[in-house]
């Protein structure tokens, strides 16, 4: 680990001591994971350790004492913590992710929001609602808005809501959305995260009603999903800051899906390799053919999610990384490859699961808590596998895409 040279008095680590630091964090999250689940957010340790490594700075920049890393150490490091304990993998890689987005915005906008820090705890909830009405110096906030990740561990949140149109738009204009920025003790949370799987993220509603946000709190949806980015402008030097949102939201967020079928896999390899069969004179499980196959099926599922999800964070690495662009239809495939991705990690928990007997499913096994998580996670709106293989569809015969649809 190298000493950062910045003045900010931080360590910084490189891609392969970030995945190390997740490696050696797995037993740690495996043992607190029935703790994180009665919680329903992270233990205070796991936070602790986090802040011990500066984990949160892995996306902020070097000039600002941050690692400098971009998405495959993201992704990387959260399919290793996701093999001790989905939630946490999930919750983690959203919250460090999200310094990405503030820096996706202008100078004024990172001033403001930072102050003389460099990174915060960011909660974002990114489905669009609520009304942001123009005043003198800002706007007055007010609506609802659901899946908080972390927020219970955040500094600050944000929203996306919809502006009115002004007095002199034209008769029709619809609304336009824009990105708010509060202190977290600004807005009400509101406890809902009562759930089967992903239950220690924490994932709660959050509220605001007349809350005034400054102008310098708020930045536009281009910053936070386009390419040219006010953000990227400052910092040519950084080309992750003009990879598009959507796409690095799909990837890596079907990381903790692809960890937590790889945990799932480990642990039915090792239960073969010892189990003896009940209602038997103490047969191995390993001696049965079926269950030597059904672990190799398992094994080549598990591969293909891995392999299918990795294939895709280098595309899009390598062409955002050389300078280049994906025009927006063409990046369906990072949509279909994420949901594809976690269809076979929950196919591969499948098959164990058929021969992993019923014992797999007391509360403190570690598999019956990936099944609900992943079962869970399939939920999540861009791994809908309807709407994003039909999404796919048009796209590859040619059809625009709508302005609704997330690319």
């Amino acid at each position: 680990m190298s000493t950062d040279l910045t003045g900010a008095g931080v360590a910084r680590m490189s891609h392969d001591e970030v995945v190390d630091w997740a490696r050696s964090m797995v037993p740690r999250l495996a043992v607190r994971a029935a703790e994180a689940e009665q919680l329903r957010y992270l233990p205070e340790a796991t936070i602790a350790d986090c802040d011990a490594a500066g984990i949160w700075r892995l996306v902020v920049p070097p000039d600002q004492g941050g690692f400098g890393l971009g998405l495959r150490s993201l992704c990387e490091m959260t399919r290793t913590l996701a093999q001790g304990c989905m939630s946490t993998a999930w919750t983690v890689s959203f919250l460090t992710l999200h310094n990405w987005f503030v820096y996706r915005a202008d100078a004024a906008v990172q001033a403001a929001v930072l102050g003389d820090r460099t990174w915060i705890r960011l909660a974002t909830p990114l489905a669009p609602g609520g009304e942001a009405v123009p005043v003198d110096g800002g706007y007055r906030l007010t609506g609802r808005w659901q899946w908080a990740t972390g927020i219970l561990h955040s500094d600050w949140v944000s929203v996306m809501a919809f502006v009115p149109p002004g007095p002199d738009a034209p008769e029709g204009t619809p609304p336009k959305p824009r990105v708010l920025l509060a202190p977290v003790g600004d807005v009400e949370v509101i406890d809902v995260w009562h759930v089967s799987g992903m239950r220690a993220t924490g994932s709660h509603d959050v509220a605001a009603d007349g809350l005034f946000v400054p102008d310098d709190h708020t930045m536009s949806v281009e910053d936070l999903r386009g390419e040219d980015t006010a953000g990227a402008r400052l910092r040519p030097e950084l080309p992750f800051l003009r990879y598009p949102m959507s796409s690095v939201l799909t990837l890596y967020a079907a990381a903790t899906a692809v960890g937590g079928a790889e945990a799932a896999v480990a642990g039915f390899r090792d239960l073969v390799a010892t189990r003896l069969l009940p209602h038997t004179p103490g047969q191995p499980q390993g001696e049965l053919a079926t269950s030597q196959a059904r672990l190799g099926e398992a094994l080549a599922t598990v591969g293909a999610a891995r392999a299918v999800w990795s294939a895709a964070i280098d595309d899009l690495c390598s062409v955002y990384d050389a300078g280049g662009s994906i025009p927006r239809p063409e990046r369906a495939r990072f949509r279909l490859a994420a949901a594809h991705a976690v269809k076979l990690a929950r196919e591969a928990v499948e098959i164990c699961g058929v021969g992993a007997g019923a014992s797999r499913y007391f509360d403190h096994e570690p598999f019956q808590r990936i099944e609900r998580d992943l079962a869970m996670l399939k939920g999540h709106v861009v791994f809908d596998w309807d709407r994003v293989t039909e999404l796919a569809g048009r796209m590859a015969l040619g059809q625009a895409p709508s302005p609704i649809d997330m690319l």
